[in-house]
Order: structure tokens, then sequence, then C-alpha cells
């Protein structure tokens, strides 16, 4: 399975790409969209939405995890990353991608255990969990990991908790004992 993380911005849109291979994860690849801070915002968004389409295409990915909105100090900068979301949600949607969306609290809990850790914990724990030793990421890939991170974890069917003995026997019937 292959995951596709975003994290989105109108000036930097990070991207990351994860394997998940049973309960073994690894990195494939990641990186920064950056639009020209000169252009105006709807030649942003068609650069954003182009790069991510040739990204999709290139990785061939299963899943498609994107950070929720969240309201900060300025509601104009919460629009336009509602913009990103939108543009992104919509490439993944034309790839016939399974959306998943986490808020920035959940995706912290999944990675560091804490949901108000810091961008240098979220970074720390990326490089720990994905084995990256010399690796230059920027915050915008590792918080894009981690989004992707978020879905492995969340989708190891021994890390949920609302399933039923009934589901639990349906995914794993090598450990029924007859």
């Amino acid at each position: 399975m292959i995951i596709l993380g975003i994290d989105p911005g109108t000036i930097l849109t990070g991207f990351g790409i994860v394997h998940k291979n049973k309960n073994t994860i690894g990195y494939k690849t990641s990186g920064i969209i950056k639009p020209s801070a000169t252009e105006e915002l709807s030649e942003k968004l068609k650069f954003i939405y182009t790069e991510l389409n040739k990204i999709i295409k290139k990785n061939n990915p299963d899943i498609f995890c994107i950070e929720s909105a969240f309201y900060g100090k300025n509601v104009q900068s919460a629009m336009k990353i509602g913009y990103v979301r939108g543009i992104a949600m919509l490439a993944a949607a034309n790839h016939n991608l399974v959306v998943t969306e986490y808020s920035p609290r959940e995706i912290k809990k999944a990675v560091v255990g804490n949901g108000a850790a810091s961008k240098e914990q979220v970074q720390y724990m990326i490089f720990k969990l994905l084995n990256l030793k010399k690796q230059k990421l920027k915050y915008d890939e590792t918080d894009a990991l981690a989004a992707a991170l978020c879905y492995a974890v969340k989708s190891n069917p021994y890390t949920k908790t609302k399933n039923s003995w009934k589901d639990f026997v349906k995914n794993n019937p090598e450990k029924i004992i007859e």
C-alpha cells in the first residue's frame, strides 16, 4: 500500500509518501510544492493542482491523507488553506484515491503520542520512525509524512479499539483454533 500525505499551504505545500507492507512502514519520497510568490492566488492553486497530479501519476498511491483545516487567528489564511485542501482533494478524487482527513492534533497524537507536539517533535519522530538518517527535510515535508503515517497507524487492525470480536476473527482467520 502506498500512502500520500499532504500538508496544505499556499506558500509551501508539503507532500510525503510512505509504503506499508503488513506491519512495516517505509519512506518512499517527499518534497515541497512551491508556487511563485508573485502569482495571483488562482495561479498558485493551478500550479499546486498540476504538481499534485504529476506526483500522483508518478507514485501511484492507494490512499490520500490530508490535514484538516483548523481556525487560527487569521481567517484569511484559513480560507486560503481551505482552497488548497479543495484542489488537493479534487486531484485525489480525479485519480480515484481514497481520501482521508485528520486534524493536526490527531496526526501529532498518532506520530508523537501527544496531540500538542511541536513541529520539531513531529520531525524528530518522523526521522526515527522512518529510519531517515542524513535527509534534509522541511517541516512541511515531515508534517505531510506524519499525515501519511497517521493513516498507516490507524489502519493497523491491532490499533483499532472499536473493532468487535467478529471483525477480529474475520481479519485474523489463522488465529482461530477449532
